[in-house]
């Protein structure tokens, strides 16, 4: 019997060898993953979904050359939880995550979410963000901590105090020109796809643009038909254009998916620095669709038949789910995953599971849709605000957006039967959510006493 044991290991050790050479292919053929993500991108503001005065052909190429989907929803028409939903694939609702971060905010998307960068990097990948993140300054919440080895940009809006960009985990300007923040990404984009070509890699690319202030190089000012937003809107399409160039220079382009989308609908009270949400009504802030429903292409030469028009719902928090079945990676099972796989959607001509969408604006659950009818509960209204347009209030609303993705036919007193049927469908489809953690706090109040102080005591003198 011991003579058999060097046998025995010799074995072990060749079908070891085997194993390994396998897992080494495996992973030379796993494709690299580009998601490109605008901030306050409207509807209306991209060639291939109707813009006639602005020209995006980049982006439009995505479109002709791959799918564009019609109906695809963010997970929040606000960006911190958007941007959580999109990395984690989960409702920012069931994180706390209901308004935006801020530069004074001691708070950020808890580490122990698990974000498709993570998932990605278990499979070897090199991974990098370049641009906006949102989700917390603070170093424990920075993508080093979410399964990005490499970071740089502007870690919230752009128009927030002290405005820096940042590498990794440190400050690396304090000095930022915004006319030049779009090509900044871009060259710090193309640097990484060198470095990183000889593997696979995901690279999230999120520009702070159109969000306001909005700035063009001085290349682009005066290049659209439709000022100073479209001159943005132009660069970044030529961003886009430098991306395709360079994993075509790579001969890459047949191995790369590639995703263009928006975190939320236009910021409409910012007039011609916001932009058009097209069809849709009303824009950032509003559960409507004008504020959810975002412009997304995505192409995979060879992969994604080109022309594609999905119409059918989809979403933000899709993407986790389809990055990961993408790559062999097991689903985590320990939290609730609300995306679904768009694989059959992408490779198959076929359709995503599920067909309902619970809106929430903040904490506050506004309305729902399924099977292309949505419900929208009773709205006080506002009166308007320089950060947000006012709106009238309105009763129970009911659209059948198939026929009416405007939201202009209020079939409400009309169709009780389905009213009736929608509103038991959002309630119960609000309770199955379960308990949900309170809101996350992002800022405090701040005491002026002091001021307060001095006021009485000078009108008394």
């Amino acid at each position: 019997m011991k003579k058999l044991i060097p046998i025995v290991i010799l074995i072990s050790f060749l079908f070891s060898c085997k194993e390994e050479s396998q897992t080494e292919i495996a992973s030379s053929e796993l494709p690299n993953i580009v998601f490109i993500f605008t901030d306050d991108l409207g509807y209306g503001d991209l060639g291939c979904f109707g813009a006639t005065d602005i020209l995006t052909p980049n982006i439009d190429r995505i479109a002709d050359e791959g799918i564009k989907f019609t109906n695809f929803l963010s997970a929040s028409p606000v960006c911190s939880p958007s941007r959580a939903g999109l990395l984690t694939g989960r409702m920012p609702q069931r994180m706390g995550i209901n308004q935006v971060f801020f530069p004074e905010s001691f708070t950020g998307m808890d580490p122990e979410e698990i974000t498709f960068a993570e998932v990605l990097k278990g499979k070897g990948y090199q991974t990098a963000i370049v641009g906006k993140w949102h989700l917390g300054h603070r170093e424990k919440f920075l993508p080093l901590n979410q399964g990005f080895d490499s970071y740089y940009g502007i870690p919230y809006s752009n128009d927030m105090e002290s405005v820096v960009y940042m590498k990794d985990n440190e400050v690396d300007s304090i000095q930022v020109n915004q006319r030049y923040t779009t090509q900044t990404y871009t060259h710090k984009s193309l640097e990484f796809i060198d470095q990183a070509a000889g593997g696979p890699f995901l690279l999230y690319l999120a520009h702070n643009m159109p969000h306001v202030p909005i700035y063009a190089s001085p290349a682009f000012e005066g290049t659209s038909q439709r000022g100073l937003y479209g001159d943005v809107i132009q660069e970044i399409d030529w961003s886009v254009g430098q991306i395709l160039k360079k994993l075509e220079e790579k001969d890459l382009l047949e191995n790369t998916l590639i995703v263009f989308s928006s975190d939320n609908g236009p910021w409409l009270v910012m007039e011609d620095h916001g932009g058009s949400a097209g069809p849709l009504r009303e824009g950032k802030q509003f559960t409507f669709e004008g504020g959810v429903r975002v412009p997304t292409v995505a192409m995979w030469k060879g992969k994604i038949d080109p022309g594609q028009v999905y119409e059918d719902l989809a979403t933000q928090m899709d993407w986790f789910p389809t990055f990961s079945k993408l790559v062999g990676a097991e689903i985590p099972q320990d939290r609730a995953i609300d995306g679904k796989d768009l694989s059959a959607v992408l490779f198959e001509n076929g359709y995503r599971e599920g067909d309902e969408f619970i809106y929430y604006m903040g904490a506050d659950q506004r309305a729902y849709q399924k099977d292309g009818w949505k419900i929208k509960r009773p709205f006080r209204g506002f009166q308007g605000a320089p950060w947000m347009r006012g709106v009238p209030a309105h009763d129970t609303l009911l659209f059948n957006l198939r026929l009416d993705p405007g939201e202009t036919n209020n079939l409400a007193k009309e169709n009780p039967e389905k009213l009736a049927q929608m509103m038991r469908a959002m309630d119960l489809a609000v309770q199955q959510l379960g308990p949900l953690p309170p809101s996350l706090v992002v800022r405090g109040a701040q005491d002026n006493s002091h001021y307060e102080y001095l006021n009485q005591k000078r009108q008394k003198e």
